[in-house]
């Protein structure tokens, strides 16, 4: 089964994310594939380059193909964002200062990036 998450409430990053799927992940003990990954709000801030998670986690995401986008106008808002406001949705804006393989957007950007290899359950945490 394939499976995107999206980290939208407050903390999930730093608790599902953190401590419980990521170290699964890494043991290759999940149970799913994970396809996708969509951060919003401040669970961006765990991909934060420097920030130990977020690094573990862009060497987990190269090693199993896993998309790790943030949300655009989250990005533009704390600083993980190069762009405008204006710009959101469209694809044009880039992140930054985030860890490897990091990349903006919003739902369309999310949908035709899945579109390739569609998850069979989106869970959003």
């Amino acid at each position: 089964m394939k499976i995107d998450y999206i980290f939208r409430n407050d903390m999930a990053s730093t608790f599902q994310l953190s401590s419980m799927i990521l170290p699964q992940l890494e043991k290759k003990s999940h149970g799913v594939d994970v396809v996708g990954m969509m951060f919003f709000d401040d669970n961006i801030h765990v991909l934060a380059r420097g920030n130990e998670f977020g690094e573990r986690l862009s060497k987990v995401a190269k090693e199993q193909n896993i998309l790790l986008m943030i949300c655009d106008q989250c990005a533009i808002r704390r600083g993980f964002g190069e762009g405008n406001f204006e710009q959101c949705g469209t694809g044009e804006v880039t992140a930054k200062g985030t860890v490897e393989g990091v990349v903006a957007g919003c739902f369309p950007q999310l949908f035709e990036a899945l579109s390739s290899s569609p998850p069979d359950q989106v869970i959003t945490l």
